[in-house]
């Protein structure tokens, strides 16, 4: 009666440890206890090995998938639960049919194993497509359109020729490397020559920053004045940016103030743009923050009794607001400009410092000094007490200078300064190693085109730009 079951394909379920196995029962053993599977899958997956033999203590559970059956049967057949017998006793059908109802109610299903047929065969196909319909009725779609994902997995059969060892000395000698490396060689050089064809027909390519769009030509030298002064500079775009005498800038500055440019507009402008860029030197956003209250940064501004001295108490002023230590040096004049005056009258309303003595001054090295001593109008000024006073402690001080609106004075320097402020368009300055800087200060075109300069903004989005020898 065991060789009734021979052939047959079944699932044998060993428990958590051993695992589910499924495959064709190839011998039973009555006196020993044991069934062997051939070709066997073991969770799903092919043993290395041929053949597997269990003992009736380690089978949890046997069931037996009558899939030749399966192929034949009709679609009323279909609903049917295959055959299940308990472990140990794989001959009794009596058991079998008590166990068919506990499986009808398992939550866990079988893994279908299809035999393989023939290639080309009807009967594959037939299993395929009785093995879904199946599967369907199981999942209670009736229509059986629907594979399980043991379908989709097991569906289709193991290739056999896959146990064979690939020869690869024999496909090796049918490979003409020659032949090969001679047809690539050509269409490479046929690709070579006809992309340097193309090269020469192919218009000048773009960055992806560019526009493709035909435009005019960029014309740099933007600005042209009836005078020069002898000294051209660019800014970062390329733009040229021409030097004037100072007759020519005091004749502008005079036309846009009979516009209205006022020297206070004037004062207030230049005031907020060069604290602008001293705030920069300091630090910026690095160094001034609330939680860096404890380490403001010191600044001396050099002012004289003359309006390039009322410019750094303007600055002087924005930075007490930007909460800066500010200390302002001017001596004390019996008579000043009426604009220092009232620019130092509004300086007194912040927290910052005046004095009018050296010796109030810090001994020990500040974050900036703002050179502001010069005057445009009288340079024998330099030669008093007290603007040599400021310019040696200056020096002594070892910290970085900012001079506003230097004068074009050939001779050297009082003060070396490491930045320089022009106003407007700069003035023809002596060669040093300070760096230029361009500030903006409100004049509209038609001003400039009034005393015979053809003007367009360098500035572009900024208000002070750098400057560089052409």
């Amino acid at each position: 009666m065991a060789t009734d079951w021979l052939g047959s394909v079944v699932s044998i379920n060993c428990g958590v440890m051993l695992g589910i196995y499924q495959g064709e029962v190839s011998s039973v053993d009555h006196a020993s206890q044991t069934i062997s599977l051939k070709q066997p899958y073991r969770n799903g997956v092919r043993c290395p090995v041929p053949e597997v033999t269990f003992s009736a203590m380690d089978i949890k559970e046997l069931k037996f998938l009558d899939i030749q059956n399966t192929v034949n049967k009709t679609s009323a057949e279909q609903g049917c639960a295959p055959q299940t017998i308990s472990a140990g006793h794989p001959t009794q059908s009596n058991k079998a049919t008590n166990s068919t109802n506990e499986n009808s109610r398992s939550s866990t299903a079988p893994i279908t194993i299809l035999r393989r047929a023939p290639t080309g065969s009807s009967n594959s196909r037939g299993a395929t497509h009785g093995t879904q319909r199946r599967s369907g009725v199981r999942n209670g779609f009736a229509g059986g359109s629907v594979r399980s994902k043991d379908d989709e997995c097991f569906g289709e059969g193991t290739d056999e020729g896959l146990d064979t060892d690939f020869d690869f000395e024999a496909n090796l000698a049918l490979f003409d490397k020659a032949a090969v490396f001679s047809k690539i060689d050509g269409i490479k050089g046929h690709k070579a020559q006809h992309h340097s064809t193309q090269t020469e027909q192919k218009p000048q390519s773009y960055r992806h920053d560019e526009n493709i769009l035909e435009r005019k030509p960029v014309i740099y030298r933007q600005i042209k004045v009836p005078q020069h002064g002898g000294k051209e500079y660019c800014t970062d775009s390329g733009l040229v940016v021409p030097s004037i005498p100072y007759e020519l800038h005091k004749r502008l500055l005079v036309t846009a103030e009979r516009w209205g440019l006022t020297v206070e507009r004037r004062l207030e402008t230049i005031g907020v743009c060069s604290s602008q860029m001293a705030l920069s030197l300091l630090g910026g956003p690095n160094r001034l923050t609330p939680k860096n209250v404890h380490q403001r940064p010191t600044v001396v501004l050099l002012c004289g009794p003359h309006i390039q001295g009322a410019q750094g108490v303007s600055c002087g002023r924005h930075l007490a607001n930007h909460e800066v230590e500010v200390i302002v040096f001017l001596p004390n004049f019996v008579k000043m400009q009426e604009s220092v005056t009232s620019e130092v009258s509004l300086y007194s309303r912040t927290s910052g410092l005046q004095v009018s003595s050296i010796k109030e001054l810090p001994s020990s090295p500040v974050d900036l000094v703002i050179h502001c001593l010069d005057s445009h109008e009288n340079p024998l000024m330099r030669e008093q007490s007290w603007y040599q006073s400021a310019a040696d402690w200056a020096n002594r001080n070892r910290a970085p200078v900012l001079s506003i609106d230097p004068p074009a004075n050939d001779g050297p320097q009082a003060v070396e300064a490491k930045w320089a402020l022009s106003l407007g368009l700069p003035l023809p300055l002596a060669e040093s190693e300070s760096r230029l800087y361009l500030c903006d200060i409100g004049i509209p075109k038609l001003v400039f085109q009034e005393v015979g300069i053809s003007y367009h903004s360098p500035f572009g989005c900024k208000f002070v730009i750098p400057l560089h020898p052409a």
